[in-house]
């Protein structure tokens, strides 16, 4: 039998180990507390407990239920965001977290409200951002119209004055409108200059195209020919169509746009006047019914969508107001934002600066709602990083929302050229490569022309085709077998038929000649 004091010592030391094991399970349950609180706190940057979080969110559920059984014309203009966007700008306390209704005219704007919003929205990335809205869309099975732009056989030609005649005098202008009455019975002092001469190629949805050529190419009258734009006294032969639809079978105005190289602005309005006046022109397209039928199918499938993006697009379908929210966004992503409220000015009046003036020409058409983008020269007065900037972003909308887009570009950097899918290459009014922008060097080398390592592309491109630069750039295994001899530009435009990547162009198109690329034509309206 064990003794007394060996009882007490047992008792003693079983007593020691419980409170141990006691003080440990509270050790473990403060630590797993601290823990649960930080997972929280990394979750919620506003640091709520998962009790306010849970408040919060039946609170936000509460306002989205009181939105849903509003009629369809009031829910399209209410919206649920926090309420510190209301005060111009986000609170730690739980206040300023609660959700509330919103009159989306209040968004629209281009109040503080407005512009907190589309600071929240873009703080991390454009293309984060564009990730969201498409992923709205997609959700509920809508499918973005996509334009898919070809031309066949173009050809344009002008008739030219030359000689002593050519100046624009009243007295030559009589001569030669006299002349040209009876120019078909004698001689005449007239030319024919071919711009475009049987050029083929398509211009797909989702690819970002650069359209590259020396000047004089028919950069300009290519884009200007493909939005239905030329001048009346060219003479144009060929084919242009929009998803399988000639352009007299619609209003090419409200599907494309063309950016000119021109910047040609009221020197006494304002950036955001000016940009407010060319959105209003341009109007909101088909934004509002995209819209409704977007809620529709979230109502059908309860779908609860995010409300800072449903707020931005109902704020995006707004009309007649001075300013919107559009303008906003494009005075951010073009860096326009700083100069918002300065004169544009012309050679009296001193206002913005020139690449300023650029990029405000570019943004006049990024106000609407075009799914077509024709730029010519926009990098004109403009630094390589801006100039990268504004395509990068332009390579989102393309990538991201499905559209087509054309850019021309003189000189271009690397990191610039980098962004695009498809070339483009002009000269001398022929298409001398229309394909991917990986296969262009081999196109040229297989022609015996290699680019130098330390050469940028786009500078090489301008150059092999000239007759003066053509021959540095010839190969040295093919120096070897053989003499150098100029390559012309028709010899290149008739290389690129037998090249693969233009085979597979002519296949696409004799595929497609007869039929529409989209199931959903262009309707005119």
């Amino acid at each position: 039998m064990a003794s007394a004091s060996e009882t007490t010592g047992h008792q003693n030391i079983v007593a020691s180990a419980s409170a141990s094991r006691r003080s440990l399970s509270w050790g473990s349950s403060i630590s797993q507390s601290f823990r649960h609180a930080a997972e929280a706190q990394a979750d919620d940057p506003f640091g709520r407990t998962q009790s306010q979080q849970g408040h919060d969110d039946d609170e936000e559920n509460l306002r989205w239920a009181a939105l849903e059984k509003l009629p369809t014309y009031d829910r399209m203009r209410r919206g649920v965001i926090r309420s510190a966007l209301l005060h111009g700008g986000p609170a730690p306390d739980a206040a300023a977290n609660k959700m509330e209704l919103i009159d989306i005219e209040k968004l629209a704007a281009g109040n503080h409200v407005g512009r907190a919003l589309l600071e929240r929205l873009l703080q991390d990335d454009s293309e984060r951002f564009l990730r969201r809205l498409r992923d709205r869309i997609d959700m509920v099975g809508i499918e973005l119209p996509a334009i898919e732009v070809r031309y066949e056989q173009l050809s344009i030609q002008a008739d030219v004055f030359v000689g002593s005649r050519a100046l624009p005098t009243l007295s030559n202008a009589a001569t030669n409108f006299l002349q040209g009455l009876i120019g078909r019975f004698g001689s005449s002092n007239k030319r024919t200059i071919n711009i475009l001469q049987q050029v083929n190629g398509i211009l797909k949805p989702s690819r970002m195209t650069l359209l590259l050529g020396p000047p004089s190419s028919g950069k300009s009258t290519l884009m200007r020919a493909l939005t239905g734009k030329l001048d009346k006294n060219l003479k144009v032969s060929g084919n242009i169509t929009y998803c399988g639809h000639t352009l007299s079978e619609f209003y090419p105005e409200r599907t494309s746009a063309y950016v000119s190289q021109y910047d040609l602005h009221n020197a006494e309005m304002t950036v955001r006047e000016t940009l407010d006046f060319s959105r209003r022109c341009l109007g909101v397209g088909a934004r509002y019914d995209m819209l409704a039928e977007l809620a529709r199918r979230e109502r059908n499938a309860g779908i609860k969508p995010d409300p800072e993006i449903d707020a931005f697009m109902k704020a995006t379908a707004v009309q007649g107001h001075q300013t919107n929210i559009i303008t906003d966004v494009t005075l951010k992503v073009l860096g326009l934002d700083i100069c918002s409220d300065i004169i544009i000015g012309d050679e009296m009046i001193r206002g913005i600066s020139g690449g300023q003036k650029k990029r405000v020409t570019t943004g006049e058409m990024l106000t609407g709602p075009a799914r077509a983008l024709f730029m010519d020269e926009i990098s004109t007065g403009l630094d390589s990083s801006s100039t990268f900037q504004i395509v990068k972003y332009i390579g989102h909308l393309v990538h991201v929302m499905n559209e087509t887009v054309m850019i021309s570009l003189l000189q271009p950097p690397p990191e610039t050229y980098n962004l695009f899918d498809d070339i483009i290459l002009l000269s001398e009014g022929y298409v001398v490569y229309h394909g991917p922008r990986e296969n262009i060097l081999e196109f040229f080398e297989s022609a015996g022309f290699r680019c130098p390592q330390r050469k940028g592309v786009a500078d090489f491109l301008q150059e092999v085709t000239s007759r003066k630069d053509q021959r540095q750039y010839w190969c040295v295994d093919h120096q070897e077998q053989q003499q150098y001899r100029y390559v012309s530009v028709p010899e290149f435009a008739e290389r690129f038929r037998s090249f693969h990547a233009g085979q597979q162009m002519s296949r696409c198109t004799r595929s497609c000649r007869f039929r529409s690329t989209n199931p959903r034509p262009i309707r005119p309206r």
